[in-house]
């Protein structure tokens, strides 16, 4: 019975972490650059399938973090100084602009993962790092897992401390809050939002690479992640990045448990839970 209590808490809390660190990236772009961003799982995949191709040239994992993460910020702020800019610019209300970035970002989706298609093929593809069982009290799991959710949980710490006691954090959560005055004293909005929706996918990059140690991956996987993310992003709280981290943990668990009994029903519980939270508590576990 304990055996089982641990193996159910331990599996749950490894998919939270990475559940974590992918709607942390959401609810960035959400929270501050205002972009609900459905393609946010394609740069998931990019980064599973990137770090698969590096694996292949004899380049660990975790050093593909370094490499992915990065080029994917890049490739984020870019997009965001282009073209979610360009909707901003000529959207007439916020809403509406909130409105065009979704549905650019579905045409985003698509786009990248066609490309992936052409470039990588629709095989699923995998590989084996640090796959030694670790017995921990009777429940046995993957190292790789393990320091999956080592990684995750300090990646999302580290960033959490960023926003919370850097002055660049700082300005971001200003540009968040009230960006008319974050403006009139000094912040340059239009750089802040850019950045914010690269730290969005390089964290969602990292996610990918830390799934690619773990999981087989594929070029159309990233749609299934980008609603879970959106799930986490409601349940911790619109904009809020430690309920993200929050919500992230307590729908791992809620997957596991669900998973233990029957497999086939965990996404369907995740709705289920989307659905409720919408009827019940909107706001999310800490949204206001």
């Amino acid at each position: 019975m304990i055996v089982t209590f641990l193996d159910i808490v331990i599996a749950g809390l490894l998919l939270g972490g990475l559940y974590a660190l992918i709607a942390m990236g959401l609810s960035l772009q959400y929270g501050v650059a205002r972009v609900l961003n459905i393609s946010h799982g394609e740069f998931i995949m990019l980064g599973a399938l990137t770090t698969w191709t590096l694996f292949q040239l004899h380049i660990n994992p975790l050093v593909s973090i370094a490499i992915c993460g990065p080029i994917i910020f890049v490739l984020g702020f870019l997009l965001h100084r282009t073209m979610f800019k360009r909707l901003l610019n000529t959207s007439e209300s916020a809403d509406i602009f909130v409105s065009n970035s979704m549905l650019a970002s579905f045409g985003l989706m698509f786009i990248i993962q066609n490309l992936a298609l052409m470039g990588w093929g629709p095989e699923i593809r995998g590989y084996t790092y640090l796959a030694v069982p670790v017995d921990l009290a009777g429940a046995v799991f993957s190292k790789n897992r393990l320091v999956t959710l080592g990684f995750a949980i300090a990646i999302g710490l580290a960033f959490y401390i960023f926003l919370a006691r850097t002055r660049l954090g700082k300005a971001i959560r200003a540009a968040a809050q009230d960006p008319s005055t974050a403006g009139l004293m000094g912040v340059n909005i239009n750089f802040m939002l850019a950045l914010c929706f690269g730290f969005g996918a390089a964290m969602a990059a990292i996610a990918g690479v830390l799934i690619s140690m773990c999981y087989p991956v594929h070029a159309v996987m990233g749609l299934e992640y980008a609603l879970i993310a959106i799930i986490v992003v409601v349940l911790g709280g619109l904009g809020s990045i430690p309920g993200s981290f929050i919500g992230g943990f307590v729908l791992g668990l809620v997957g596991s448990i669900v998973t233990y009994f029957e497999p086939g029903l965990a996404l369907a519980a995740y709705y289920a839970i989307f659905i409720l939270l919408m009827l019940v508590r909107p706001q999310g576990i800490m949204g206001r």
